[in-house]
């Protein structure tokens, strides 16, 4: 695909994130950009975080992970987040409401300490620099492959200019363009597939039913693994008490995933948003990991070489292979899966700071825009820096590790809240920022060393619970003897 193509729909597809931006943010002032002024309709917060669920990884892994071993068995993680959005409606949903919060670890600091609260934030904008980094690192390696290679521009460039646009359409509107852009990156994300899936029939002369047929009788298609649990990190069981976990943390616990939820008019509309959201993410993954199954039998039949990253696999038959249609779209779903994770984590890492670290009280609202744009600004260049970063490590292995390492500090957070909603623990105050650091630790080397000193186990994404129970270990040590008298 012409480099000069590319260039001219991203520059359509921004001309129309803008405008909606231009529209959605008009009038907004300090709070509005947290909240929203909450008005926001929450099917449209509900469309929005189908897109932010959907990162750029996704969009480009699931299908491409179909074609190894683990086959379709990631659905077991997507019936367990499932289960895991259910307990953040009735756990966590009502308790942020309840205490009108515009950053979700204020509950930290009203139940265990300052110091708590402050480590809860800094856990959470680690987390979330290199994990939205990452993400966003995977789409801008496209982009230079399909733009910046062919035109002789340097990576750092393409990195500098991708997170930019992402600042700009967000540093005024905040929150309140996000929930909008989100819904139309959504549109754009899910369409890709649906139409990449139908090009790929047509190709192959397959109607509708005959593509079904053809999915369902594929070895590929195994979404259930009861194989060996001490041994088989894709077994049932463990896929899917991780997937409750991961969704629990990585949205209930995340300001970024919490922050549209907040911005509803109550907690029947903020219901309603996530009740929808979490069914209608079981079948679009589906049409992901079907997608996945489609490659297979493409490349099985058209003798294409299998000698390909399954990361690779997307990108490479949409743009060389399939129809000119297809790269168009998938252009479009790349850009619209990336930024629609970045752009929120953006503003949620910002607001965080804010509200959180800064906690400017007694601030005119003139010197408090001030601070936030500067903040805004400074998260994007953190953007810019971690992704250059992630290039010059070169190494895929590497660059994995950081990533799965930004995992791990979400585990002393689900330690956290465990303990605040769940015991009557009164934790000393100073002792939980070197509590959650023994715990990253300790589970960095558990996961490290864990074939050797646990007799062949192998630790898939339930490594996250193991670190929540380390956490909560730490907790237990270092109780008062004074029990915690709730005040919410």
């Amino acid at each position: 695909m012409s480099p000069y193509i590319v260039i001219c729909i991203i520059i359509i597809y921004f001309a129309v994130i803008f405008s909606v931006s231009y529209f959605s943010s008009k009038g907004n002032n300090i709070n509005n950009f947290y909240k929203g002024n909450k008005n926001s309709p929450w099917w449209v917060v509900a469309i929005g975080m189908i897109g932010t669920t959907l990162s750029g990884v996704t969009f480009i892994s699931v299908p491409g992970l179909v074609s190894t071993e683990t086959k379709m068995t990631y659905f077991e993680v997507i019936l367990g987040n499932f289960l895991g959005y259910i307990a953040i409606m009735y756990f966590l949903l009502p308790l942020y409401y309840k205490m009108n919060l515009t950053s979700i670890y204020g509950y930290i600091e009203q139940r265990f300490g300052k110091i708590s609260y402050k480590t809860s934030a800094i856990l959470f904008l680690l987390s979330k620099l290199i994990g939205a980094g990452f993400r966003l690192f995977i789409v801008i390696l496209v982009l230079q492959i399909t733009v910046f290679d062919p035109l002789n521009l340097p990576f750092y460039l393409n990195a500098i200019i991708s997170v930019m646009l992402i600042w700009a359409y967000t540093i005024k509107g905040g929150i309140k363009s996000i929930i909008w852009t989100d819904m139309i990156q959504t549109f754009f994300l899910v369409f890709a597939v649906v139409f990449t899936i139908f090009s790929i029939g047509k190709e192959l002369n397959m109607n509708f039913t005959t593509m079904v047929s053809a999915i369902c009788s594929n070895d590929q298609f195994v979404l259930f693994d009861f194989g060996n649990f001490w041994s088989n990190e894709n077994n049932f069981f463990k896929q899917f008490i991780s997937g409750a976990f991961i969704t629990i943390v990585m949205t209930g616990l995340d300001q970024d995933m919490m922050q549209k939820n907040l911005s509803l008019k109550n907690i029947h509309e903020a219901t309603k948003n996530f009740f929808s959201f979490s069914i209608a993410l079981i079948p679009v993954n589906f049409i992901f990991l079907c997608l996945g199954v489609l490659f297979v039998i493409y490349i099985n039949t058209k003798g294409i070489s299998q000698q390909m990253n399954p990361d690779e696999i997307y990108p490479i038959l949409a743009t060389q292979y399939l129809p000119f249609s297809v790269s168009i779209f998938f252009i479009l779903g790349i850009i619209a899966s990336a930024f629609s994770s970045a752009n929120s984590a953006m503003v949620a890492m910002t607001t965080s700071f804010m509200i959180d670290i800064y906690n400017g009280k007694n601030k005119s609202e003139h010197k408090l825009k001030k601070v936030r744009e500067i903040t805004h600004t400074i998260v994007a260049l953190c953007f810019i820096g971690i992704i250059i970063l992630f290039h010059l490590f070169n190494d895929e292995s590497v660059v994995k590790t950081i990533f799965k390492f930004a995992g791990y500090t979400y585990g002393p957070l689900l330690g956290l809240f465990f303990v605040g909603l769940f015991t009557k623990w009164r934790i000393k105050d100073k002792t939980i920022p070197y509590i959650s650091i023994v715990s990253i630790l300790l589970t960095v080397i558990i996961d490290t060393f864990s074939e050797e000193i646990l007799f062949g186990y192998k630790f898939g994404f339930e490594i996250l619970i193991l670190n929540g129970i380390i956490t909560i270990i730490g907790l237990l040590l270092c109780k008062e003897k004074a029990e915690y008298q709730s005040t919410i």
